[in-house]
């Protein structure tokens, strides 16, 4: 597959620190990878939730000093985009065919074909959680560990075809109209971010308004109907190979999808994260609350932060601090239990 494909390099300096964007030719369509870091290094694969891009479900993550440097210094960095969501992607020839899900994770593997890359990291919101663990699932010896925020497993519920059944509709005879954007915000986000008619929303919600409006509908459209006819896959968890560690928001409308997933995981090399007073996109509304966990888990594969930034008092942890012995596999498998953060943005959210 890497032999056939074709790429074009598209310098994206100045839109993205550095990255480049390679236009990867794959059987299933062309898809954009934003490479960012030293190619020697692991790669850390990731892929978006529905109608975001790298910039609008990763930035506030890898913005985030501390996240960035145990991120960074340890990986480089391949944003996958799903087709046609790419920064100034055009819209897709409505008779081409809709990719399946299937489609869409094959495409993955010969994106890292391509690259000549082996196992890798993979970090999916939602949308791209699902994504990543179909992959993962049809490529077990190509995935180290998944970290997945908001995953979906199941196929969708009678209630999730419905809000998707609106918002196909609202794409398809209004575009990105202002309706159909406030549910995806909604999608998104928690009320403590949305606002209301007497707080203003957050910043983060109006720079993600901004990156909608940027998006095709036709194509925004297509991924929401492959998601749509997605199929349940919860029986191939159980084949998995690889560490899991989940992030939810608890007021995230998919919190009870990740609490299933995780039921279905070996507790052993599994972990659910929940969030306090947070939406589905965790990456962008409260990054660091990812940090510590992240750090244990990337821990247990022989990755650490620099040693010049782990004195930081946001993340307490150091290599110096933690035990040999609770790195090892099999020790993960028990310190990775269920656990929740307490994190709140206001204080008035912790008497819910």
């Amino acid at each position: 597959m890497a032999e056939s494909s074709d790429s074009i390099s598209v310098d994206m300096e100045t839109i993205y620190l550095g990255g480049k964007e390679h236009i990867v030719r794959t059987g299933r369509g062309p898809v954009s990878v934003i490479v960012y870091g030293d190619q020697e290094k692991p790669a850390l694969v990731t892929y978006p939730d529905l109608a975001l891009n790298h910039m609008s479900c990763f930035q506030g993550l890898f913005f985030c000093p501390e996240a960035a440097s145990l991120l960074l210094h340890n990986f480089c960095i391949y944003h996958i985009s799903p087709p046609g969501h790419e920064l100034g992607a055009a819209a897709i020839c409505p008779d081409d065919t809709v990719p399946s899900v299937d489609d869409l994770a094959d495409q993955i593997i010969e994106v890292l074909n391509y690259f000549r890359l082996g196992a890798v990291m993979c970090m999916g919101v939602t949308a791209g959680a699902y994504i990543l663990t179909l992959f993962a699932i049809k490529y077990r010896e190509r995935v180290l560990g998944l970290i997945l925020v908001s995953p979906l497993c199941k196929a969708a519920s009678w209630t999730e075809w419905l809000y998707n059944k609106v918002m196909s509709n609202l794409l398809y005879f209004y575009g990105m109209c202002g309706l159909l954007k406030e549910c995806l915000l909604h999608r998104y986000f928690s009320k403590e971010v949305r606002g209301s008619a007497e707080v203003p929303e957050s910043d983060i919600v109006q720079a993600c308004r901004r990156l909608l409006d940027e998006r095709q509908s036709i194509n925004v459209l297509r991924f929401l109907q492959a998601m749509d006819s997605r199929p349940d896959i919860t029986d191939g968890l159980k084949r998995l190979k690889c560490r899991t560690l989940i992030f939810v928001g608890e007021n995230s409308p998919f919190h009870s999808e990740a609490v299933h997933m995780t039921s279905k995981l070996d507790r052993r090399y599994s972990a659910l994260v929940e969030v306090q007073a947070c939406g589905s996109v965790v990456t962008e509304e409260q990054p660091h609350a990812m940090l510590v966990p992240m750090e244990y888990f990337l821990m247990g594969y022989g990755f650490y932060r620099p040693c010049q930034l782990s004195g930081s008092p946001r993340s307490p942890l150091s290599p110096s601090c933690i035990s040999p012995e609770l790195l090892s596999p099999e020790s993960m498998g028990l310190k990775l239990k269920p656990i929740k953060t307490r994190v709140s943005l206001h204080p008035k959210s912790t008497d819910r």
